[in-house]
């Protein structure tokens, strides 16, 4: 390789078809739903494909997820991309809200407010994201997300509130 050229980079993944899991929202409770997930039960959505994401623990209230840092994470400036963290937020805290949720509910994202405190670069090491309800009523939820990197050090924090509503099964 001449001092002009560059090594290629490439990435290829794959998913499963997401109207399988699409299909069986409301079939069970959230929490058994993720827990589904977790086994490989039902199918992990295509986002989670697409960006690495992996599910670690689930209980009642809370879902933690991990990110292993990889390049196509980065921004032009060589660390992970906002998006990215605040995508793992927005899951972890909705995941958690899901958690909460019977047979028959669903929820959506109404906002997501989002604090990054440190950047993200490989030497972060794995990442570790943990989503708590703080409340949740019949029509809506508060919950947060916490990121931290493999020394416990805080990355980023976000609260958000999901929409609760009944779904069609």
């Amino acid at each position: 390789m001449t001092e002009t050229q560059q090594a290629v980079r490439a990435r290829t993944y794959t998913w499963e078809d997401p109207t399988i899991s699409a299909a069986m929202v409301g079939s069970r409770s959230g929490l058994e739903f993720l827990q589904a997930i977790g086994t490989g039960e039902i199918p992990r959505p295509p986002v989670m494909q697409t960006l690495g994401i992996t599910p670690i623990e689930v209980e009642p209230g809370r879902m933690v997820f991990g990110l292993q840092p990889q390049e196509f994470h980065f921004n032009p400036i060589g660390t992970m991309h906002g998006g990215v963290l605040a995508t793992l937020l927005d899951s972890a805290a909705a995941c958690a809200v899901q958690t909460t949720l019977p047979a028959g509910v669903g929820y959506t994202s109404l906002d997501l407010t989002t604090k990054f405190l440190r950047p993200v670069t490989l030497r972060s090491g794995a990442l570790r994201c943990e989503g708590t309800v703080l409340s949740r009523g019949q029509r809506t939820a508060l919950a947060q997300a916490q990121v931290f990197d493999d020394a416990d050090r805080l990355i980023a924090h976000a609260t958000s509130s999901c929409m609760i509503f009944p779904v069609d099964s």
